[in-house]
């Protein structure tokens, strides 16, 4: 396979209220890849949100509030490139040309859309259908060579490996013959959580934490206030044994697991550190430690955010700056597909036909 230089690519829906799970799942671990000497692109990926109906005003909203979100959490927009997909139109475009590689058979065995479908999936929309398809592109339009992934998107970046990699194979002639070696398009490589990278209902630990639970008290919103962040930690479900000190102690045990995992992430150490320091001890001295970690790493992020949201202009400034980045690296990917695919393109020196 040839080389290609590391470039790390990642997504967020703006789909209502960031919480807990997507700050540990994505945000938290956006900021520590800025680290990385890899060019890292952040994509609020509002033409995903828009699968299901979106009231417009409410996702125009959201898209600044996920965008304020990175910025508060300490994404800086100089470093990294944040910006959001509908703005850069060559990740609609070569969708298409993906759409036309991918097989219907590998779509037929994506299982988030029959979760999502439900039972009536002849209502459902053909974007949530062909939904990973789209994540292909938004992918490989940067021909990214990683992606953080949680458990529920697994499925869909081997699709977009199995993309990349036909495309690379029934295109292997016109590839080699416009100097792009043996493969065009990379091969990504997941890059895999930490010890919270799945978190749990506060509510019911066999449950992931999602803002369209109907309790507010199941989840931490990145925007709430410390004393509501303290105070749903304290309520948070949990049983009456004290915490174990190995943690196959946490194994039936999906609340305590789920509290340990979240102080973890929010500590930057491992469950097992954890219970070192906390193992034996009751709920009641565990919680209050998790509350004053918790309002420590997010209440900042919440105040940053309220400051960052009153002023629309200044995400959105952001939003276009990083667009047009974006797209000046997305324009050389499409350019170079439609010369390996056939297609003809106009050129900027031919002159007008009078």
């Amino acid at each position: 396979m040839a080389a290609f230089t590391e470039l790390v690519f990642s997504g967020v829906q703006p789909t209502g209220n960031l919480h807990l799970g997507n700050y540990l799942g994505a945000v938290k671990r956006f900021v520590e890849m800025q680290a990385r000497e890899a060019q890292c692109l952040y994509c609020v990926v509002d033409m995903h949100a828009i699968t299901v109906w979106q009231d417009p005003e409410a996702l125009r909203g959201q898209i600044r509030e996920v965008t304020a979100a990175f910025l508060a959490a300490g994404i800086d927009p100089k470093r990294s490139i944040v910006f959001n997909q509908s703005q850069v139109p060559q990740h609609a475009e070569l969708a298409w040309v993906f759409n036309c590689v991918a097989r219907l058979g590998w779509l037929n065995r994506m299982t988030q859309f029959k979760e999502k479908a439900g039972k009536d999936r002849e209502n459902a929309s053909i974007g949530l259908y062909d939904y990973p398809v789209l994540m292909a592109a938004d992918i490989l339009a940067y021909r990214a060579t990683h992606v953080p992934v949680g458990e529920d998107q697994k499925q869909h970046l081997e699709l977009t490996r199995d993309i990349a990699q036909k495309f690379n194979t029934d295109f292997s002639k016109s590839i080699a013959a416009h100097g792009h070696g043996e493969a065009f398009f990379p091969i990504t490589e997941p890059l895999r959580g930490g010890p919270a990278a799945r978190v749990m209902s506060l509510r019911d630990g066999s449950k992931k934490m999602s803002k369209s639970d109907p309790s507010d008290n199941a989840r931490i919103n990145l925007t709430d206030e410390a004393d509501t962040i303290a105070q749903k930690i304290r309520r948070a479900k949990t049983d009456s044994e004290p915490l174990p000190s190995e943690i196959a102690g946490l194994k039936e045990r999906p609340e305590a697991d789920n509290l340990v995992g979240i102080y973890a992430a929010l500590a930057g150490i491992t469950r097992e550190a954890v219970l070192r320091d906390f193992g034996g001890a009751q709920f009641s001295t565990f919680k209050p430690a998790l509350a004053d970690l918790a309002v420590t790493n997010l209440a900042p992020i919440a105040g940053e955010m309220r400051r960052l949201t009153a002023d629309p202009g200044h995400i959105d400034a952001v939003l276009a700056d990083g667009a047009g980045r974006a797209e000046t690296i997305a324009a050389q990917t499409l350019d170079a597909v439609k010369d390996i695919v056939g297609f003809v393109r106009r050129s900027p020196n031919l002159q007008a036909v009078r």
